[in-house]
């Protein structure tokens, strides 16, 4: 089956092409049919090469598909060539099981707007970019999708740009992240001195015998294309370009956080991880910039209003603790934080989509409530999602995926305590404004009419994300809820095992913790925003929690300092170049050169009297200086 692995990423672009070229002249229906159909195809291509992989593993578990060669300079030579193995199969079926669902809430979604074609030709090539990036054989394949998606973020994030507030949105996204691509780049440039090829299997092959584990070289290597990731995945410092990213549309926001983008650094890590293991400083760097991350975001999300803006921070958070596992060296903990992240935020997001749409873009939650019985769909896959967020201990998915990483950032080599308390402190804070969420938006008064009702379009990815949700946690068990570990057990052919310390605490106690810390931050949410509401406006009109509240919903007040540090200065210098400054001073050394060279050029007459005078002359000069020293 192999020779169709190139069906997969060739289908969306197929429909990228249609809807750009002759999307004007197609109908609606038409549009919906080639947009949402394309990626729809190509789940059920990764089904059916997926089942024949794992039904059929090859002897070195990998399919490979070589289409063509690229470019050859000397020795150098990148190929167009295709690799699926388990870590990438779970991110394409991710990518392209939950981007079809995506598309057809899309369909009804996006229906009254009138750049309907742009909108699909826009996701469908968002969709192929991140497949080109999980299945590039190479490095610098792999750099051509990670480019298309930071390209595609853009269009997609600022798609209604009409409104300057989204071309911001957008062109902040673009700017922030080449930050880390810029990195990222140095960094691929450095693997190649090394290793002499891009090639992602020969360099994990040998990376051993070309790296000395913990030099300085083989950190820096992994610094720089962790940098990378850190933009793409909007962790510290570069995470302020996310929350902003809620301009656009809601399955856009889906798309981006669930299936595509931000999801691009843990598989850069995880696809690297043998760089990343002979640097202990530089997995070290990984686990406390996702322990950081996780609780500054959670933080974030507890103070927002926009109901997007929530689920964006919690994004961040939850994108922390796969970063924070990664560091910590539980590969696969992390990998399946990420699949199960995927079912329930991309629920999450369309649901809110849902809700905002029938509340006439309404997006403020204490705008919202009473829509328990209003919008029962809603509701109850909203609720699923929010259980599988705040980790509800065994009637989640959320739960088995977060508690492997709460028992490894202890117990796994890399792990510590200190690393152990502020997962835990996460989990109670996501807990609490999760429940703040569903409270807010589901319960009490309604204060916003509802306009309509979703329709099947849109209700029916719900009703299937919301089953994974709960469900998709089951495929990996703790070691003491029966050891049921397929998922990881299909990934260590690709992935390492954990290496745990020695003489670790007993599980069930972490776990009893765990459900305390979760149980605990259900109760805070419910006590202050169902049961005594006004207690919360008493401890805002407290002078030092007001100005913590404020602090923590700035988003820790980065946007304030890169806007003082970087922007203004930059603004500053554009707006003294609008006088020309800059461009006479570089005019001033062109009218310069052209006087020094009108000056020499008469020195050039043809005549020999002169020439031989000039020699004469300048033998003297240097003889006489000679002579004086």
């Amino acid at each position: 089956m192999d020779k169709y692995l190139w069906l997969i990423p060739a289908l969306p672009l197929g429909g990228f092409l249609i809807l750009a070229l002759a999307g004007k002249q197609l109908t609606r229906a038409s549009v919906a049919i080639v947009g949402a159909g394309s990626i729809c195809l190509s789940a059920l291509v990764t089904i059916i090469v997926g089942g024949a992989f794992l039904a059929g593993m090859p002897a070195n578990a990998v399919y490979t598909q070589t289409l063509w060669t690229w470019f050859e300079v000397g020795e150098f030579s990148a190929k167009i060539t295709l690799t699926l193995d388990v870590l990438s199969l779970v991110f394409v079926f991710v990518i392209t099981f939950i981007g079809a669902l995506i598309h057809i809430y899309s369909t009804a979604f996006m229906e009254a707007d009138r750049d309907y074609a742009r909108f699909f030709a826009s996701m469908n090539l968002f969709v192929f970019s991140m497949l080109v990036l999980v299945l590039a054989d190479n490095l610098l394949l792999m750099y051509l999708g990670w480019e298309g998606v930071g390209l595609c973020s853009y269009l997609l994030i600022g798609f209604w740009y009409e409104q300057p507030a989204n071309g911001n949105a957008a062109r902040k996204a673009f700017t922030v992240t080449r930050i880390g691509d810029a990195a990222m780049a140095i960094g691929l440039f450095m693997v190649f001195q090394q290793a002499g090829t891009l090639v992602i299997s020969d360099i994990g092959a040998n990376a051993t015998t070309i790296w000395q584990p913990d030099s300085t070289v083989v950190t820096i290597t992994a610094l720089l294309l962790l940098a990378g990731g850190l933009g793409k995945s909007a962790q510290l410092p570069l995470q302020t370009w996310l929350p902003d990213a809620m301009a656009g549309p809601s399955p856009v926001s889906a798309l981006i956080h669930a299936a595509t983008m931000v999801t691009a650094g843990v598989y850069l890590v995880a696809r690297m991880h043998a760089i990343f293991a002979l640097s202990e400083t530089a997995r070290l760097v990984i686990a406390v910039i996702g322990a950081a991350t996780l609780l500054l975001a959670g933080l974030t999300a507890l103070t927002q209003y926009d109901i997007k803006r929530v689920l964006a921070y919690s994004t961040i958070s939850q994108i922390g603790y796969m970063f924070l596992a990664l560091g910590v060296g539980a590969w696969t903990a992390a990998i399946f934080h990420f699949m199960v992240h995927a079912f329930f935020k991309a629920l999450l997001f369309l649901a809110a989509g849902a809700i905002i749409e029938s509340l006439h873009h309404e997006h403020n939650m204490f705008k919202m409530g009473g829509l328990k019985d209003k919008m029962p769909v809603v509701f109850w896959t909203f609720l699923a999602g929010a259980l599988s967020l705040a980790a509800v201990p065994l009637i989640s998915a959320g739960f088995y995926s977060k508690d492997q990483i709460l028992w490894y950032s202890w117990t796994a080599n890399g792990g510590s305590p200190v690393l152990w308390m502020v997962a835990l402190s996460g989990a109670l804070i996501t807990a609490a404004y999760t429940t703040r969420m569903m409270i807010l938006t589901f319960w009490g008064e309604s204060h916003t009419p509802v306009g309509h009702l979703p329709g099947r379009r849109m209700t029916m990815p719900l009703v299937v994300l919301a089953v994974f949700s709960v469900f998709a946690g089951f495929i990996e068990l703790p070691h003491n809820f029966g050891h049921f570990t397929l998922f990881s057990d299909l990934l260590h052919p690709v992935l390492p095992e954990t290496v745990m310390r020695d003489n670790i605490p007993s599980e069930w106690l972490f776990q009893l913790l765990a459900a305390l810390a979760t149980l605990s931050g259900i109760f805070l949410g419910y006590h202050y925003y169902y049961q005594q509401p006004a207690r919360i406006e008493n401890l805002r009109r407290n002078g030092l929690l007001a100005s913590l509240h404020r602090f923590w919903f700035s988003g820790w007040g980065f946007d304030a300092l890169y806007d003082r540090v970087l922007v203004k200065p930059f603004i500053f210098i554009s707006k003294v170049n609008k006088s020309d400054v800059t461009d006479r001073l570089y005019t001033g050394i062109a009218a310069a050169t052209g006087e020094m060279y009108k000056l020499l050029s008469r020195t050039q007459s043809g005549s020999l009297r002169w020439y031989i005078m000039g020699l004469v002359v300048g033998a003297i000069l240097i003889l006489g200086i000679q002579i004086m020293l």
